[in-house]
């Protein structure tokens, strides 16, 4: 990762991170909501699907159940206790104004400073040619755009009271993780990796359709690369990075 990475604002109390899965938080930014937690900061999760289509050797349904109880276990080993699921079809998300209008809702109600989200690029990685999914590109993009909505008394009027009473205009940044072009990062201790590791093995079945290693040993060398990663770019030290933009 080459230049110079700029730290995370920190002058913020609530947070919402939108994902269109479970485990897509526990691959690039538990570790920041860690720490973040642990500083005292109110941080929810919302996840587009229940990522019933994850699972190739589980019906939809049974994968579903499987994967809401693997996130909100997930979730609580970072210090989250708030899990909403909106249930849109996993796989095949919507891009337009049904999507925009749901995130756009749970904005008005949670009224964070700062969105977090997962890669909406069309790559991992500036000089990559893997392809990112169609749901991240769809859930990312959507979360940049109900960032504005939710401040706007005409869109989405139905969700407002009287001279638009509940709309939000509050949102500070938007906070991209896995983003192959990252500005900002956030620090991480040997604690929060930890919490980050156990996190991510939380999603047991998950990870043992995707991989012969034991979930913990999976967590443990997939977290550890990541912290380090961006590393050289934030003075040595292990961090989660964001691709950050102001609202």
């Amino acid at each position: 990762m080459s230049g110079v990475l700029k730290p995370m604002p920190e002058d913020w109390e609530r947070a919402l991170a939108i994902v269109a899965h479970p485990d897509d938080l526990e691959y690039g930014a538990a570790a920041a909501v860690a720490e973040w937690t642990d500083a005292g900061r109110d941080i929810a999760y919302l996840l587009v699907t229940r990522g019933e289509a994850g699972i190739d050797t589980l019906p939809p349904e049974e994968s579903a159940r499987v994967r809401e109880a693997e996130q909100i276990a997930s979730a609580a080993v970072v210090g989250v206790d708030s899990v909403t699921f909106l249930g849109h079809h996993d796989g095949v998300i919507e891009e337009g104004p049904a999507l925009r209008r749901d995130l756009t809702a749970a904005i008005r109600s949670h009224r964070p400073e700062l969105l977090i989200t997962i890669n909406h690029r069309d790559t991992w990685g500036p000089d990559s040619r893997d392809w990112n999914t169609p749901d991240h590109r769809v859930v990312g993009r959507a979360v940049l755009d109900a960032a504005g909505d939710a401040g706007n008394r005409w869109i989405f009027p139905e969700q407002l009271g009287a001279d638009g009473a509940g709309r939000w205009d509050g949102v500070r940044w938007v906070a991209v993780a896995a983003s192959p072009l990252p500005t900002h990062a956030r620090a991480v201790g040997e604690r929060s990796v930890r919490r980050a590791v156990a996190s991510l093995a939380e999603h047991r079945a998950y990870i043992s359709a995707l991989s012969d290693l034991e979930p913990l040993a999976y967590a443990q060398e997939l977290t550890t690369a990541s912290v380090e990663a961006a590393a050289s770019a934030f003075g040595g030290r292990p961090c989660v990075a964001f691709e950050l933009f102001p609202r």
